[in-house]
């Protein structure tokens, strides 16, 4: 099982787009941890006479389920040892997006989602990966007839060389349409540096300058659709608001104490894209807000003194001693 340790980090790249903005961890996905997020852009013009702005808080938890090694069939039918590791993610997101300084929904979007991940390391079939997951993004006044978001997906693991693996595979998306979506990633070491990417949601590089201190230069697509309503004199209309944007920026992480993580991040958001829907989802309207700056922290809690995971890495050979980043 020790030849799977390099392929780990590179797993995680798998979970990226539906987690964090800041950078990839092993401990995220491995040890039992919550994470309290926050980022703000600054409001800049969406259409030459009006500013948007849009802020997001939230947490993020990965609670273990599973952890284990069994003993059972490959895929081709043949006797296999295998580890299994699965764990369940869980978030929640206050959205708030703003024109000309007012908030637009009064009270912002909420976003809940669950999903599960599941990486099933084997002696035949080697590094599999596995996910699902469903959520809403809703206003108060439409939380409760909501339009669900749902993904899944699989991905295999190959390594090349000691410090360089990659990872291909495919993900369903559904959020008002069914999108097929092929991922490729790969995770290169080089020296104090790591080059981490999965394409086409996010890239990253990695300084690692202490024990204790790292960088992050990181490019990703992100963004909402969410629900609301407009009241009128005579009925209640539903609309949808899309919103995306590619997020550049720097992030110094610091670990602190024995079990907590600090991040610090700006850049920019830029190539952005405001559209309305009405429930017909025809397109109503649709803006390109301009080039802003932006900035984000993070403060995580990590546990490793969890037994439930702590043995599942030491089956796989990752129980190190040191910082779990």
């Amino acid at each position: 099982m020790n030849r799977y340790r390099s392929l780990l980090v590179c797993f995680l790249l798998t979970s990226v787009s539906h987690t964090y903005a800041q950078h990839f961890s092993l401990s995220r996905l491995f040890y039992p941890n919550v994470t309290l997020k926050a980022d703000y852009n600054v409001p800049s013009s969406l259409d030459g006479t009006r500013d948007y702005g849009v802020t997001r808080s939230g947490f993020y938890g990965v609670i273990p389920i599973q952890s284990e090694v069994q003993l059972g069939y490959s895929l081709k039918k043949k006797l296999d040892l295998r580890a299994v590791h699965t764990v369940m993610l869980a978030q929640f997101t206050q959205i708030q997006p703003t024109i000309d300084g007012k908030n637009v929904p009064d009270n912002g979007y909420k976003t809940l989602s669950v999903g599960v991940l599941r990486l099933q390391a084997s002696i035949k079939d080697r590094l599999w990966v596995y996910g699902g997951g469903l959520g809403v993004t809703e206003s108060n006044e439409t939380f409760f007839s909501p339009q669900p978001f749902f993904w899944g997906g699989a991905a295999r693991m190959h390594i090349l060389g000691l410090r360089t693996q990659i990872i291909y595979g495919s993900a369903i998306t559904y959020n008002q349409k069914l999108r097929f979506v092929p991922v490729f990633g790969i995770n290169k070491g080089l020296g104090h540096w790591r080059i981490s990417a999965l394409l086409p949601f996010m890239i990253n590089a990695n300084y690692k300058a202490t024990k204790w201190f790292n960088v992050d230069m990181l490019a990703g697509l992100n963004g909402y659709s969410g629900g609301f309503q407009i009241q009128t004199p005579d009925e209640k209309m539903l609309r949808r608001e899309n919103y995306r944007q590619i997020k550049t920026g720097i992030a110094a992480n610091a670990h602190l104490f024995s079990a907590i993580n600090v991040s610090l991040e700006a850049g920019v958001t830029t190539f952005r894209q405001l559209r309305t829907f009405n429930s017909a989802r025809e397109n109503l309207t649709s803006h390109t807000p301009a080039t802003t700056p932006y900035i984000g922290a993070s403060v995580r809690y990590i546990t490793s003194r969890s037994g439930f995971s702590s043995r599942f890495i030491r089956k796989l050979g990752l129980g190190q001693t040191g910082v779990n980043w």
